[in-house]
């Protein structure tokens, strides 16, 4: 049985230009075009039907102590976050990982987008379209001058945290079980940050966020509230996952949530195991689509950054992604939806087009 390609997924989350940078050659770019060992490159994407998505810049810390999947394996867990970055450090690893993506534009691998128009061309035409993203706003100073010219080589989304504080926030830990209410809110920085971005139109996202910098953004920005990677807390009670008060809040200001494939954000015990079954994406979907409406959920896989099921794999296995919600009774216009339109219509939303 041939399995199908369409729709074509445009995601909320990827991690793939961490990993070509992680690489440190210019031969692994090559490879994103000929095939590398990860998620996402281009024969993947072509064999699943990969049409896009959000690619994330990211600053990594240090590698933690011991086997993250093993510490996320247990009863519970709390894993301590990484220290602070500085803006200097973090701006060198910004550019770089920004100059990767451009040089793949050049190649002929993606487009850049900055409109939604933008994105419906590229899917049209086949070529990944490719929505420059920030994880976590280290390399953005109090003056936001770097935030200006990341706009204009085209940044058009930003978590202001991954996890580890910022000058702007402060993000939940990986603990299980826990709420997302672990810390202050915004900073004035912060504060000021969601301004500046509401007045270039740049998406703010809430994963990553702790619960009191999220009703911080929900009071002061004038945008809907977007969360690309984060699954729901009343199925999997992770710190990562958000409320039912949380979803309203998105649901009210006709926002998004892009469902998170990373296990131990899926599974009801929070461990991180690669032996999860498609069922509970189906829960994870059900419940947002009957809490926030069907035109505001979508997916944020987190390729190259997360454990996903072994039954997707990476992002040639998607087709059984789609014949399991078929089997579920999604029909067309509602995976239509699911894949790729509920993005373009938050993203014509929040960026104005």
């Amino acid at each position: 049985m041939t399995l199908e390609t369409t729709p074509l997924m445009f995601d909320g989350h990827n991690d793939v230009l961490l990993k070509l940078f992680s690489a440190g050659t210019l031969d692994a770019q090559q490879g994103f075009i000929n095939g590398l060992d990860g998620h996402i490159d281009l024969p993947k994407a072509r064999r699943g039907g990969f049409g896009g998505g959000f690619f994330a810049i990211y600053v990594p810390s240090p590698r933690p102590d011991g086997d993250i999947a093993k510490q996320m394996s247990g009863a519970s867990y709390d894993l301590p976050l990484p220290e602070p970055i500085n803006q200097t450090d973090a701006l060198s690893v910004v550019m770089a990982q920004a100059a990767i993506l451009s040089r793949l534009e050049q190649e002929g691998a993606l487009t850049i987008c900055t409109r939604a128009a933008d994105i419906r061309a590229s899917l049209d035409n086949g070529r990944i379209a490719a929505v420059m993203h920030m994880e976590g706003a280290e390399a953005i100073d109090e003056n936001f001058d770097v935030l200006e010219v990341l706009y204009r080589a085209g940044l058009r989304s930003i978590g202001p945290v991954w996890s580890r504080p910022t000058l702007f926030a402060h993000g939940v830990p990986f603990r299980f079980p826990s709420t997302g209410d672990t810390g202050p809110g915004l900073s004035d920085e912060g504060k000021a940050l969601v301004r500046e971005c509401n007045r270039l139109r740049i998406m703010l996202d809430m994963s990553h966020l702790n619960e009191a910098g999220f009703w911080d953004v929900v009071n002061l920005s004038d945008a809907p509230i977007v969360a690309t990677h984060s699954n729901v807390h009343a199925i999997c009670p992770t710190a990562r996952n958000l409320s039912d008060r949380q979803l309203d809040a998105i649901r009210d200001s006709d926002g998004m949530v892009g469902l998170n494939f990373a296990t131990a954000f899926l599974r009801p015990d929070g461990q991180m195991r690669a032996d999860t079954d498609l069922e509970v994406i189906l829960r994870h979907l059900d419940y947002l689509i009957s809490r926030i409406g069907e035109d505001r959920v979508g997916f944020g896989s987190d390729f190259d950054g997360a454990m996903v099921p072994e039954k997707i794999g990476d992002a040639a296995g998607l087709p059984v992604l789609r014949q399991e919600m078929s089997a579920h009774g999604f029909d067309d216009a509602l995976m239509a939806k699911l894949f790729h339109e509920n993005w373009l219509r938050v993203l014509t939303l929040t960026w104005g087009d």
